[in-house]
């Protein structure tokens, strides 16, 4: 009678749930808008929580905190159920994470992410489908530019009829802010994103460069970057699949079309997209990184459609290949070091291209009725298809020996708590230490005349290495071995002529000041003294006089060449706080 009882009371329990999902309306505005309307963040916020509590295939969590004190929340779709969020990075399931909102205004993934996990939920053989993948999105990352309303920054875009602002509360484009992480968006992301560790990363963007028949294109981590059997991967499998999957589904794609204020025929560059950038900096911890761009100048409804169709797509992909993604990524780190060596700057290789069928507009210039000069037209009654050049293969210009650890010395907080942040494992030396290493000094370097993203930004950057030496650490001192997982991050944040290192992001900018110097009238002294006692740096001097006319112009300048080369010149000047062990 008892078990009976039981039996009836699981059953009417069981009735009440599915009730629950029958009533609750999950039907997005976007649908109820015929497309032209997007949800506003607390909206969207709402809708994911119903889910959650609708559906036991949903989790919700929030992570971290954003500039603007809210938290970020990441949906969680498992079939088994409610998820334990410390055991995503250890599943053996397929494991994909997909960013919306990172620029508001660009809402398509927002929305189309909510249809995704939506439609999936409550199919039966969706279900299914997708029961040995874990499909994580974060619903808005920018929070503070979504709360920051609008119908008229994005001037060139069509629908949908309210959106976010592109910068965040502070006014950081947090797709420039990767692998700085001056934001605490950005510091909440690395924590989603290595408690997720995904096989595959979605993020969803919207744009415009020029005009063409496509309403989504797309803009996969460069291959040559990602290197190794996973850049070869990604290439001649990944992208043509997913291509090949959109095109059985009649929805047009081709790569990021990489031109702005020209036509495209001529053919263009793939996107470079360096560790400042989403995708560049997923791909240092070996994930497969695909950007989606749709073509702003289209309906709002149709590229949430096709935004919607890819995700699929991408996720139909990882599934698949579920078994060779995890195989690449675990041999990903050992790969890198049988190399030895590791690639930190590129360039095109215009030798090199790939040919595309490219549907687009024919463009003239015509004159312009607004202003005295010529504007750019596309002739929308003009389509074309032609081959054109995409210049997909970079090649390396610059390669550094790959050490067995950098040392960095301690008082760098900011870049610790990065190391930090991104789980990159280091230890402290106990006591004060003697090793052999590797010094490095800067020796030129340009910085950018205009701010960005709250920099000045070095580049060109070109640093002395010393032959190895003794040198003492202190107690406290950071020791990073380089085999471990976050081997990418490591050398191209601490190897200072790398694009996106933390020199040229400014975090060692106190090195480039000197804090002693000389008076000329005293020190005229000292280094007529000098000279006198060192007659190789006098034969130098007396050489460089005669051969470098501005020099020999410029007597502060001699004279200050003369103090660089003495004891009084200090040696922090322009030295690098970090050092390498081979």
């Amino acid at each position: 009678m008892k078990k009976l009882a039981v039996l009836l009371l699981l059953i009417i329990v069981a009735c009440k749930q599915e009730s629950k999902k029958e009533t609750k309306d999950f039907t997005t505005l976007f649908e109820t808008s015929n497309g032209t309307e997007t949800p506003t963040y607390n909206e969207v916020i709402s809708y994911y929580k119903g889910l959650a509590d609708t559906y036991s295939e949903i989790s919700l969590f929030e992570i971290g905190t954003t500039d603007i004190s809210k938290p970020l929340h990441l949906a969680v779709f498992n079939t088994d159920g409610k998820t334990d969020i410390n055991q995503i990075k250890n599943s053996s399931k397929n494991r994909v994470l997909i960013n919306n909102g990172i620029h508001p205004g660009e809402s398509d993934g927002i929305d189309a992410s909510m249809l995704l996990l939506r439609d999936i939920v409550q199919n039966d053989s969706l279900k299914s489908k997708y029961k040995n993948s874990l499909i994580c999105v974060i619903p808005v990352y920018n929070i503070g530019g979504a709360l920051n309303r609008n119908s008229h920054t994005r001037a060139n875009q069509n629908g949908p009829k309210e959106y976010g602002f592109r910068g965040n509360v502070r006014n950081y484009d947090l797709n420039r802010d990767f692998i700085k992480q001056d934001t605490k968006n950005a510091a909440a992301f690395a924590e989603i994103f290595h408690t997720v560790n995904p096989d595959v990363f979605i993020d969803n963007h919207v744009s415009n460069g020029a005009d063409y028949q496509y309403a989504i294109t797309h803009l996969f981590t460069q291959h040559n970057q990602l290197g190794g059997k996973l850049g070869e991967f990604i290439e001649t499998k990944m992208r043509p699949e997913i291509e090949q999957s959109l095109a059985q589904k009649n929805i047009i794609i081709t790569p990021y079309v990489n031109v702005w204020g020209t036509t495209p025929e001529s053919g263009w560059s793939q996107f470079f997209d360096s560790p400042r950038y989403s995708t560049g900096y997923t791909s240092l911890f070996n994930t497969l990184g695909l950007m989606v761009e749709t073509h702003m100048l289209k309906p709002y409804k149709t590229r949430v459609e096709q935004t919607y169709e890819l995700l699929f797509s991408t996720l139909d992909f990882s599934k698949e290949k579920s078994n060779e993604i995890k195989e690449l990524r675990k041999n990903a780190v050992q790969e890198i070091i049988n190399k030895k060596t590791y690639p930190i700057a590129f360039t095109v290789d215009k030798e090199n291209p790939s040919t595309l069928n490219f549907k687009g507009y024919e463009g003239i210039f015509i004159d312009s009725k607004v202003t005295n000069g010529k504007r750019l037209f596309y002739d929308r009654t003009k389509p074309y298809t032609k081959e054109i050049s995409y210049y997909n293969n970079y090649i390396p210009t610059k390669e550094v020996t790959i050490p067995k650890a950098y040392i960095l010395e301690q008082g760098w907080r900011e870049v610790v708590e990065r190391l930090q942040n991104n789980n990159i494992e280091f230890t402290r030396f106990k006591n004060n230490t003697i090793l052999t290493v590797e010094t490095q000094h800067i020796k030129n370097f340009e910085t950018r005349n205009t701010a960005y993203e709250g920099h000045y930004l070095h580049y060109n950057t070109e640093v002395i290495k010393t032959e190895n030496q003794q040198i003492k650490f202190n107690k406290g001192d950071i020791y990073i071995p380089t085999n471990q997982t976050g081997i990418r991050y490591i050398i191209e944040t601490l190897e200072a002529e790398a694009v996106d290192s933390f020199f040229n992001w400014n975090f060692f900018d106190t090195i480039l000041q000197q804090k002693e110097g000389y008076s000329a009238y005293v020190f005229e002294d000292i280094a007529e003294a000098f000279l006198q006692e060192n007659p190789t740096i006098k034969k130098q001097f007396e050489e460089k006089l005669s051969t470098d006319e501005s020099f020999a112009k410029n007597p502060q300048m001699q004279l200050y060449w003369i103090y660089t080369k003495t004891p009084h010149y200090e040696k922090a000047h322009k030295k690098l706080p970090i050092f390498k062990l081979y």
